[in-house]
């Protein structure tokens, strides 16, 4: 899906009050979340590059909010390839 904020998915579809964007940049994937609940995360949380969200992934170990199952680096890259199929 496509706003004007750019290229979204639903990193969790029971839940529409948030969207994971996601760009092509600098030679990897990035994310950027929003919230309709929450909108200063959009303006206190800028673009992640994939590599520093694998990082974090791996120290991860709360309940709250997984990185494994906000960010989908394969629906990341189909969003793009879709958008840009070049």
């Amino acid at each position: 899906m496509k706003d004007e904020r750019g290229l979204y998915y639903y990193p969790n579809l029971s839940d529409k009050n948030y969207r994971a964007y996601v760009r092509q940049a600098e030679g990897t994937v990035w994310f950027r979340l929003w919230s309709a609940r929450d909108p200063k995360l959009w303006e206190e949380h800028g673009w992640m590059p994939w590599e520093a969200i694998q990082k974090a992934a791996e120290m991860y170990t709360g309940s709250d909010f997984d990185p494994r199952q906000a960010y989908d680096i394969d629906l990341a890259r189909a969003l793009i390839a879709e958008e840009d199929p070049t």
